[in-house]
């Protein structure tokens, strides 16, 4: 069983700061085990990979929020974080916090490796 709960979306102004946080609960594994990942999904749109980091901690992002974004985990309290800076219109979308057991490193942004989603939270960006 694995429940994965967002938080942490809103509205912001361009330039402005969000952090989002995903609550992570598993039956069968422990937390530091799984891959996880940030996706977003805008209407109309495909959902896609932002950022992904496996079991190791090492960090994948998409070219469009490189620099800006920092995926991390809190291994001790079961929650992924995504901090992001200098946000744009653009990154208006639902995110979605999502898990899996094992994932290639080259594969932390593809959403169909994932099997574990979580309900999304909105984050709107103003310019």
């Amino acid at each position: 069983q694995v429940q994965l709960v967002e938080s942490g979306g809103g509205s912001v102004r361009a330039g402005g700061s969000l952090r989002l946080s995903c609550a992570a609960s598993f039956s069968r594994y422990t937390y530091d085990s799984y891959c996880m990942g940030w996706f977003r999904q805008a209407p109309g749109e495909e959902r896609e990979g932002v950022a992904g980091i496996d079991s190791d901690g090492n960090a994948k992002y998409a070219d469009s929020v490189k620099g800006r974004f920092t995926i991390s985990k809190d291994n001790a309290n079961h929650i992924l974080y995504l901090k992001m800076n200098s946000l744009k219109p653009e990154d208006t979308a639902m995110y979605y916090c999502a898990a899996e057991i094992w994932v290639g490193y080259s594969r932390l942004l593809k959403k169909a490796d994932f099997r574990y989603w979580g309900q999304g939270t909105q984050v709107t960006v103003s310019s």
